[in-house]
């Protein structure tokens, strides 16, 4: 099973992100042995480059350096996204 690169991109005191943050906990905690998942959290503040690529879109998660999602994420089109790039 390959492992599968979760980065969500945020910033501090967003409350979507914070919404965001708890779905792919959840999703990723539902999933367990059926997926591998390493989730990276990195923020706009303290990387310009996504600043300037996702200040008006955040939350964003991609995986394996696609973008899945941007500001709501939906956590059964997460856990299949999830599923399927771990087949």
């Amino acid at each position: 099973m390959p492992e599968i690169q979760l980065t969500f991109v945020s910033k501090p005191d967003c409350h979507l992100c914070e919404t965001a943050r708890d779905v792919v906990d959840g999703v990723v905690a539902e999933l367990g042995s059926e997926a591998s998942v390493h989730i990276e959290e990195l923020s706009i503040l303290e990387h310009p480059d996504l600043y300037e690529k996702y200040v008006e879109e955040i939350p964003v998660v991609l995986i394996n350096g696609k973008v899945h999602n941007i500001w709501r994420i939906d956590p059964t089109r997460l856990k299949n996204a999830l599923l399927e790039a771990s087949a």
